[in-house]
């Protein structure tokens, strides 16, 4: 039984991909297999295997998840390329594609596009000042300044920009990476923005269309800005 838990923990332990549940349901499948293989009659087995499935669900259902510290939006964040969020559900299991190859694949892929007009690391910041809540957008030659506010236990954000871009106002989450800051958004909200800046920067907004469209098939598909501080 300590064998069973040992491994159980360090199942638990690692960050998994959405196949955990096949892998784990097989592992543990095969440990109560071998455990009582002569014993073994077909209510027993398939009970075994129900508690091997349910393992692999939960297991599975952290898929992806990392815990993130409050952020205290204050001072100069660099822009650092394209953050994606997504989850996709395989097998009835919700899996969170945060981190994985799929997410890097589609942010990769939407620097690109970005690239071309422009919007490349280090070509925008974001200034925020806590003391007021206010914040300025520097992208290129033109700066855009906003209101900022920060709710959720500093865990979401909400932007509202000035009459350049039309009193946009969208709000995110947050989360804290080594050295910065993650905000994503909704696709809609997402694009309205990065458009605006596209337009501002005099390139046209259809050559970044193709972004939303990259993680299509995927639920709860998110857009924003790695923010290096």
């Amino acid at each position: 039984m300590k064998k069973i838990v040992s491994i159980i923990a360090l199942a638990m332990a690692v960050t998994v991909s959405a196949n955990a549940q096949s892998f784990l349901g097989s592992l543990m499948g095969g440990i109560f297999e071998k455990k009582g293989e002569s014993a073994q009659t077909t209510a027993t087995t398939t009970q075994n295997s129900n508690i091997a499935s349910t393992i692999g669900n939960i297991v599975s259902g952290l898929a992806g998840t990392v815990y993130s510290a409050p952020v205290s939006l204050n001072g100069t964040y660099t822009y650092n390329g394209i953050a994606v969020s997504a989850t996709s559900s395989e097998g009835g299991v919700l899996a969170n594609l945060a981190g994985t190859a799929v997410t890097s694949g589609i942010e990769s892929k939407a620097d690109e596009y970005l690239a071309k007009v422009g919007i490349k690391p280090g070509a925008l910041t974001f200034t925020f000042n806590a003391e007021d809540n206010t914040f300025t957008m520097n992208a290129g030659a033109i700066s855009v300044p906003g209101k900022y506010k920060v709710g959720d236990g500093e865990k979401t954000v909400t932007l509202t920009f000035g009459k350049t871009f039309q009193f946009l106002c969208m709000t995110g989450t947050l989360e804290s990476t080594p050295g910065g800051a993650k905000m994503l958004f909704t696709v809609d909200k997402a694009m309205s923005l990065i458009k605006k800046i596209v337009g501002k920067l005099g390139e046209s907004s259809s050559q970044v269309s193709g972004i939303a469209k990259l993680a299509e098939g995927y639920d709860n598909y998110r857009i924003g800005f790695k923010l290096v501080k």
